[in-house]
């Protein structure tokens, strides 16, 4: 099945740049001019992509809640056309993966739309995903009867919060029951990605007949609510407040897209200070990574990280966000040009089509 975009501006000059980029790029592409049409498609239709130009920041706000009321595109791609004065941090948090600045280069688009199909492709999922919260106890290598919190679930798999960084790619079993239900699930799944906010992705493994049919039974109930009301009103689009106008999204319903699972090594440097640290990065995303050192830098310490790869060679500044002791710390990066920006992206896109054509495969970083 193609991948589908929905474009979402009235700047009719970067939608001609855009559906000749995603046409050689095997998208096919919808063009809506205003917000109420492209609130219709979202409760109508299913993109895998979502390209929003944020120059109306009201109107860009409408946007970005229909794709949260949308049951059927909540894991769509969202990609924001911005302005180079943009709030871009207030923009990623409230739900963009990638952002493309004006004027719109035909090169640079093309770097972020080919990362962004990459991990389309990667992520793209049968069944969809349901928000939840809901308390859970797992048990796991070294660790019994800890408690989570579901954030989100469906056929396949859950996202969890959890406080203790799990091992890598290992067993979990869990017991759990859902809103609205008595009955307790008992099932069996494995660890598929963690990122440095203690989110965690679990693949199931091994539901028993009688947990799989309250499992599929309340996915089945939440999906007909959400379908009711998926279509907001023209009344119930924001009005245009100051500042960019989003209405809020909770940590549950933060998209994982823009985190890659990896295995890159990588020497990361205290800014001021030349002896590099060789250190593993176990996540990336356009905004951060998860560095894994048994020697974690305390949270604000200013960094360089440098990963090179047969491909390419990536230098970017940031700061730590979040020290685990002896497991290691989330870098938040601050990117200041647009090629430290292409050349994040063009990572990612490295590791995603990597992992499309070979599952598990690693990026063998370049070592000389």
């Amino acid at each position: 099945m193609a991948l589908t975009a929905l474009l979402v501006s009235p700047d009719l000059k970067a939608v001609e740049v855009f559906r000749r980029i995603l046409k050689d790029l095997g998208i096919s592409v919808e063009h809506c001019e205003d917000v109420p049409t492209a609130v219709t498609k979202l409760a109508q239709s299913c993109f895998e992509a979502l390209i929003v130009d944020c120059q109306d920041q009201a109107y860009a706000g409408a946007t970005f809640a229909a794709v949260q009321k949308s049951p059927h595109n909540k894991g769509a791609m969202v990609i924001a056309i911005v302005d180079n004065d943009s709030n871009v941090r207030d923009i990623f948090a409230r739900g963009a993966n990638f952002v493309l600045y004006r004027p719109i280069s035909a090169e640079r688009a093309k770097t972020s739309l080919r990362a962004a199909r990459a991990l389309m492709r990667r992520e793209r999922r049968r069944h969809s995903r349901q928000a939840v919260h809901a308390q859970a106890t797992i048990d796991c290598a070294n660790i019994e009867n800890a408690s989570v919190i579901l954030t989100d679930l469906s056929e396949e798999g859950t996202a969890i919060q959890c406080e203790r960084r799990l091992p890598p790619s290992c067993k979990v079993y869990f017991q759990f029951s859902l809103p609205g239900q008595v009955t307790t699930i008992r099932l069996a799944g494995e660890v598929v990605w963690q990122d440095s906010t203690g989110r965690v992705g679990i693949r199931f493994a091994g539901v028993p007949q009688a947990s799989r049919r309250v499992l599929n039974d309340w996915l089945k109930n939440s999906i007909n609510r959400g379908a009711e009301s998926a279509t907001p009103t023209l009344s119930e689009l924001p009005a245009a407040p100051a500042g960019f106008g989003l209405l809020p999204v909770s940590a549950a319903d933060r998209r994982i897209q823009t985190r890659h699972a990896c295995r890159l090594s990588a020497d990361v440097y205290r800014l001021g200070v030349n002896v590099p640290n060789r250190c593993s990065l176990s996540d990336i995303s356009t905004g951060g990574c998860y560095v894994e050192t048994t020697a974690p830098f305390p949270a604000g310490t200013p960094v360089e990280i440098v990963v090179r790869t047969t491909e390419i060679k990536v230098v970017v500044r940031g700061a730590v966000q979040a020290m685990h002791r002896g497991f290691g710390m989330g870098v938040h990066f601050n990117m200041k040009t647009a090629n430290e920006r292409d050349n994040v992206q063009t990572l990612i896109a490295l590791l995603a089509e990597s992992e499309s054509s070979e599952p598990g495969v690693v990026t063998e970083p370049w070592r000389g």
